[in-house]
C-alpha cells in the first residue's frame, strides 16, 4: 500500500470525509426532491382523471421543500455557490481571495450556528407544544431533525472552506532545481 502523501494527512483526509457526506447530503436532498415532484405530478393527474388529488399534497411540499432547501446549503458553502461579487475580485490576488473566503467562511459559521441554536429551540417547542398538519395530521417537529443535520453540516462544510482558504494563504513553495 503506497502512503499517502502530505496533502493527504490530517486536516485534509477530515476534508475529504466531510466533503464526501456533505455531497451524500445533498445527493439526498435531490432525490426527496424528485419525489416531491413526482407526488405533485402524480396529484395533478389524480385531480384531473379520478377528481381528487392526493389528500395533503401541499402539506407534504411545503415540509418537503423546506428540508430540501436546507439540505443544499452545505454543498452551496463547499462549492462556493452562495452569493458572491466576483466583479470585485476578478482582478484580485490569490491571497486576496483567499482573506475573502476565510471572512465569508467565518460569516457563515457564525450564522449556521446561530440558526442551529434557534432551529434547535424551535424544534424543542413544537415537540413540548405539539402542532401538527391540518389534514394528514403530521407533527409539525418532524421537519426539524433533518434541517437541523443541514444546519450542522453547514457548519461543517464552513470549517471545511476555512481550513481551505487559511491552506490557500500559506505561501506557494516552489521546486527548487536540482543541484546535482
Amino acid at each position: 500500500m503506497a502512503a499517502e502523501g502530505p496533502e493527504k494527512r490530517g486536516w485534509a483526509r477530515f476534508d475529504d470525509l466531510a466533503r464526501r457526506i456533505i455531497e451524500g447530503w445533498a445527493l439526498l436532498g435531490g432525490v426527496l426532491l424528485v419525489l416531491i415532484a413526482l407526488m405533485n405530478t402524480w396529484s395533478v393527474i389524480s385531480l384531473a382523471v379520478l377528481g381528487y388529488p392526493v389528500p395533503g399534497d401541499f402539506e407534504l411540499v411545503k415540509m418537503g421543500v423546506a428540508i430540501v432547501a436546507f439540505s443544499f446549503l452545505p454543498y452551496c458553502q463547499l462549492k462556493g455557490a452562495n452569493v458572491t461579487a466576483d466583479i470585485f475580485t476578478a482582478g484580485a490576488s490569490r491571497i486576496t481571495i483567499a482573506v475573502f473566503t476565510l471572512l465569508a467562511a467565518v460569516v457563515a459559521a457564525f450564522f449556521s450556528i446561530i440558526l442551529l441554536w434557534k432551529m434547535s429551540n424551535g424544534m424543542v417547542s413544537y415537540i413540548r407544544y405539539p402542532e401538527v398538519t391540518t389534514i394528514l395530521n403530521i407533527p409539525q417537529w418532524v421537519a426539524y431533525p433533518p434541517i437541523l443535520a443541514s444546519l450542522a453540516l453547514l457548519v461543517l462544510a464552513a470549517g471545511v472552506t476555512l481550513h481551505e482558504a487559511i491552506m490557500e494563504m500559506r505561501p506557494v513553495k516552489t521546486a527548487s532545481p536540482d543541484r546535482n
